[in-house]
């Protein structure tokens, strides 16, 4: 069975998440109160319906408690994200992923329900800087204001040592939770195994520990 996914507001942010989960093979239920937007997406969605996010009624007709996932995507408007995901909170929705647009916006988000915030352009603004820092960073995500990971190509300074040797976690305090090597996934790799020439290494931990890391082994 298909996961279905409501994704309320389709600008850039919910607009992209919306043609993300299609591609992946997911029903998606795409809801606008405006026209354009909502009629952008009528031949990429599966359904789509112009709509005011924050009418409890309209939630209701539009069996929003029964879709496990839901993506508040609205834009400017802080009063009408927190409205949304306080109703989609009372309905009962099991995953409420929520864009914030300060801090306090997200701190008022997660009182009220929900279970997920993001930052997008704090988020992508941080793997940009981390990409302009090291051409060897191919990936950096933030798990949460304190844990990151990220996947960076094994430096000359790291070819031919095991993750033994390295010693990482008892120096900077992070993780080699796998290693990506000729396509394939190497998950939860043992503390003999050696780092080769173009293997990519995913590491896990706090955000200091990282950036230590980072600077002793990855930048340039």
């Amino acid at each position: 069975m298909k996961k279905q996914f409501a994704i309320i507001g389709l600008g850039r942010f919910g607009g992209s998440v919306t043609k993300e989960l299609v591609e992946q093979g997911a029903d998606v239920l795409a809801i606008d109160s405006d026209r354009t937007k909502a009629d952008e997406f009528r031949d990429i969605a599966t359904q789509v319906v112009i709509a005011n996010a924050t009418d409890e009624q309209v939630l209701r007709e539009l069996d929003i408690p029964l879709y496990e996932h839901v993506v508040v995507a609205i834009g400017n408007d802080i009063e009408a994200s927190i409205l949304a995901t306080l109703l989609l909170s009372e309905m009962g929705v099991k995953h409420i992923c929520v864009k914030a647009e300060t801090d306090h916006h997200e701190k008022v988000l997660k009182k009220i329900g929900a279970h997920r915030v993001l930052h997008p352009e704090r988020e992508m603004g941080a793997r940009l800087a981390h990409h302009l820092l090291s051409d060897n960073i191919v990936d950096y995500i933030e798990l949460s204001s304190q844990d990151t990971i990220i996947e960076a190509v094994a430096t000359p300074s790291l070819i031919g040592r095991t993750i033994q040797d390295l010693n990482i976690r008892a120096l900077y305090g992070c993780t080699i939770i796998a290693i990506r090597r000729q396509g394939r996934l190497m998950a939860a790799p043992q503390a003999n195994e050696g780092i080769q020439a173009e293997d990519i290494l995913v590491l896990l931990g706090p955000k200091k520990a990282i950036y230590a890391f980072e600077k002793d082994f990855i930048a340039n």
